[in-house]
This record gives structure tokens, C-alpha cells and sequence, in this order.
């Protein structure tokens, strides 16, 4: 079938952290640009009111996912600012040691963060959001939608890499973590997938990587097209009637 134009398909209500550089701010530039709304997080203050201050409409969250008290917060004021939520984006991440080290020379203080950052943070966020999410999925059940997490992962979740021991252990929990929560919230029409974008030009990848070419990389702006036209497909909006 052919793919609904853009003001044929539904906005969504997206939340995305980590989005103040990188895949985080390419996805909410291609959310934004085609009508979206969307609600991001980041942990400065500055971040946050530059980027918003870019995408009118946005709605800015200063937090920081690793940190247990900020994860309820955070929470009320996404669904808050939004109204609801479709699509939860658990994209914000943490290296642990930089530069990368292997595992015998990683300090159990990075390893901590990784895991804090890439696993505990969206597990809290998602929880704390669950409500939302699952109220989204009853209000579109009727069209064919639900509602979506979306874990963005990375090929170190599979491939043993070494210096990538912290950041690929703590993506590998957090892919699992994705398969077990999307087993357990089907029948609340609630879906959890994991995307992997690939090596991209981000300082993330920067700071992983320094010697990297950057024309060797992918473009977070192509990736974030990609993961978007997924999250269409995965919703069920493309083609559906706009909410009034």
C-alpha cells in the first residue's frame, strides 16, 4: 500500500531524551519539521533553551535519566506538556570510561554510569510512563494503533568489541530488557523495539572514536528518518485518520 502523505498521517506525541545533540536532536528536528509533538530531555539547563528556542512548539525538560529522583519528574511533566504519549524514545547514553578502556582498566564507577544511563534510566522513565503510554494505546485501538518504546541500541549489544566493554554490556542488558517489557505490554497494545542506527557522526561517537573520519559515518539526520518511518509502521498511524 502506499504511505500516507504527511498531512494524511496522525501527529504523534513523542518524548525523547538525550536530544539536545546528535540522533536525540535529528530525531526531534524530522519529528518537529512534519508536525509531531514532541517533548525531549537533556540534563542542561543551556541545552534544553537553546534547542528550544529552534523548534518552537517543542517542550524542553531539564533532567538527567540516570538519576533516580529526576525519572518521576521527568515523567509527569512529558505527559503533561503533551497531553498523552505515543512514542517514548530512550535514546540518551553514556560510554562509561572515556577514552574507551578495556574491561580489567574499567572502574566500577563507569561501569555504574553506563548502566544508570543505558539501562536503569529507561527502565525508570518507562515505568513512570507506562500509564501514559497504555491510556494512548486504549484511545487508539479502536484505528489499529497503540503506543511505543523504542530502545536505541547499537551493534556492541551483540558484537564483543573490546573498549566497548561497559557501553556493549549495558546495551545487550537494555535490548533484553526491551524484548522482555514488549512480551509483557502486548496485550496493553504497549510495543517496545530496538533500533540499531549504525556508526554516525555524533559527538558521542566522537568522543568514542576521535580518529573516526566523519565522512565514513552515517548522518544522524538519515537515521532519524529511517527510525521514524519504523515508528509509523510499528504505531499503526500511516494512512489513519488525524486526531481531531
Amino acid at each position: 500500500p502506499a504511505v500516507a502523505s504527511d498531512a494524511a498521517r496522525t501527529p504523534l506525541r513523542i518524548a525523547i531524551t538525550g536530544a539536545t545533540s546528535g540522533l536525540g536532536l535529528a530525531l526531534l528536528d524530522a519529528a518537529s519539521a512534519r508536525g509531531d509533538r514532541v517533548a525531549f530531555v537533556a540534563r542542561t539547563a543551556e541545552g534544553v533553551a537553546r534547542v528550544a528556542r529552534e523548534h518552537p512548539g517543542s517542550h524542553g525538560i531539564v533532567g538527567d535519566v540516570a538519576r533516580k529522583d529526576d525519572a518521576h519528574a521527568i515523567a509527569l511533566q512529558v505527559a503533561g506538556a503533551l497531553g498523552g504519549l505515543d512514542v517514548l524514545v530512550n535514546n540518551a547514553s553514556s560510554l562509561g570510561p572515556v577514552p574507551l578502556a578495556l574491561l580489567a582498566d574499567t572502574d566500577c564507577e563507569d561501569l555504574e554510569a553506563a548502566l544508570a544511563t543505558n539501562v536503569l534510566g529507561p527502565f525508570r522513565l518507562t515505568k513512570a510512563l507506562l500509564g501514559s503510554l497504555a491510556a494512548s494505546a486504549r484511545e487508539g485501538a479502536p484505528a489499529g494503533r497503540r503506543t511505543l518504546v523504542v530502545h536505541v541500541s547499537s551493534d556492541a549489544a551483540v558484537t564483543p568489541y573490546a573498549r566497548w566493554g561497559a557501553y556493549g554490556a549495558s546495551k545487550a542488558a537494555l535490548v533484553q530488557l526491551g524484548r522482555i517489557w514488549n512480551e509483557e505490554l502486548a496485550p496493553h497494545g504497549v510495543g517496545v523495539i530496538d533500533v540499531d542506527p549504525g556508526d554516525m557522526d555524533t559527538p558521542l561517537h566522537a568522543l568514542a572514536v576521535p580518529d573516526a573520519d566523519p565522512a565514513t559515518l552515517r548522518r544522524p539526520r538519515d537515521a532519524a528518518r529511517e527510525i521514524l518511518a519504523r515508528i509509523d509502521r510499528e504505531v499503526g498511524v500511516v494512512a489513519a485518520q488525524a486526531r481531531p
